[in-house]
């Protein structure tokens, strides 16, 4: 901030970063406005990276933290790089005034600017009042806002779930007739979205709103629609997975979207793994092409990244392979790098399905006296690749 303004330049901390202030709460970032364009922060900070293409980004490392910089946004009537599609905007590259800048923002609450160096803030469009009275409130027209962007059909729903804002009547009446707009974002995006909904430690609360707005069928287009339009129906192993990874982000502990999508489209798959076995199928083999079915189904919405597709398989196969206890092969399983994550989902099921829980009992029984940990396992695999010598030299004779 102080380089910059050293420079000549008006510069803000900006958005969830100021409002996360405001509320007591821990940045997990900070993001930086500025009337510097792109080339001139460059100018400021030669080692910086200049990224985007819908919106041209600084990217600057300061005390080993990378900072987003952004250029005040103007209004596209004042021309420059500026496209839209069906109201949707595809690239806005236009440069303005911190007023116009603060006008161009979605909701109020994330319109603040703070001035680190002075101290001062900046509200243009009433931010501060609707963050003292916990409203959400959206800048300019709703329908034309929810247009320009469809996440913000999301955003809506994940700040009343971490915030513990309501929306006004104005910015909530549009959401559940806009909602199938979210088809027309990419797949990509979405998936970190949700990420941002269930995995930040409100997954719960996250799932009431996006029920309460029916946008969960435009998120997941595949699960069983619910009593309610836009609702999905949501099972034990669903509600249960979303309690366990608040719990454990209140404890500091690590999640991964692979066990959340598992249990997401845990329902889908295993209709169609139980239809393909009904048809003739082995178990094993429904399954695996039922995982496949449902991951690419539901990747046309919203995409998961292979290294997590690869391990939600993975669980979802173990289900199967848990049932053969029978013989001496069962003892590979409690090797298997993905065993915990299989197991913990095993049990999630068996709330919903008593009849697993004497197959949750065997393998909590055989898991006793072996050790899990990383070296542990580490160790077995390198012994298995170790290859034989089966020709062992002899000490010489004399």
């Amino acid at each position: 901030m102080r380089e910059l303004q050293d420079a000549g330049y008006e510069a803000f901390i900006v958005g969830g970063s100021v409002r996360d202030l405001l509320l007591g709460k821990i940045p997990k970032d900070f993001d930086v406005a500025t009337s510097a364009t792109p080339e001139e922060v460059q100018a400021v900070f030669p080692r910086c990276r200049l990224i985007g293409r819908r919106f041209r980004l600084a990217h600057v490392r300061k005390g080993g933290a990378l900072i987003e910089v952004a250029t005040f946004r103007g209004s596209a009537a004042a021309g420059g790089d500026h496209e839209k599609s069906n109201g949707r905007i595809l690239r806005d590259n236009v440069f303005g005034t911190v007023e116009e800048d603060a006008i161009r923002r979605d909701f109020t609450i994330n319109a603040l600017f703070l001035d680190p160096v002075s101290g001062e803030i900046r509200d243009y469009v009433g931010g501060y009042e609707d963050l003292a009275q916990r409203r959400l409130r959206l800048i300019g027209d709703p329908e034309v806002r929810y247009r320009e962007d469809p996440v913000r059909l999301l955003r809506a729903a994940r700040f009343e779930a971490k915030l513990g804002v309501m929306p006004d009547e104005s910015t909530e009446a549009p959401i559940r007739t806009m909602a199938p707009l979210l088809k027309d974002v990419p797949p990509a995006r979405l998936f970190e979205e949700v990420c941002k909904l269930f995995l930040t430690g409100h997954g719960v609360r996250s799932m009431e709103a996006l029920q309460r707005f029916g946008l969960s069928t435009s998120l997941f287009p595949g699960l069983k629609k619910g009593s309610g339009r836009g609702k999905i129906q949501l099972g034990v192993v669903l509600r249960k997975t979303l309690e366990n990874t608040d719990e454990r982000i209140r404890k500091s502990l690590p999640v991964t979207p692979a066990f959340l999508w598992a249990a997401l489209l845990w329902q889908p798959v295993s209709d169609r793994s139980r239809a393909l076995v009904e048809a003739g199928e082995s178990e094993y083999n429904a399954m695996m092409s039922a995982s496949e079915e449902v991951i690419f189904r539901q990747g046309q919405s919203t995409s998961i990244p292979r290294r997590f597709s690869a391990v939600t398989r993975q669980i979802w196969i173990m289900q199967i392979r848990f049932q053969r206890t029978r013989g001496k092969r069962w003892k590979r399983l409690l090797h298997e790098q993905r065993f915990r994550a299989a197991y913990d989902f095993l049990l999630l099921r068996a709330m919903e399905d008593p009849s697993l829980e004497p197959l949750c009992e065997f393998w909590t029984k055989a898991q006793e006296g072996m050790d899990f940990s990383r070296n542990s396992l580490k160790a077995r695999t390198d012994r298995k690749s170790r290859p034989r010598n089966r020709y062992r030299r002899r000490a010489p004779t004399s």
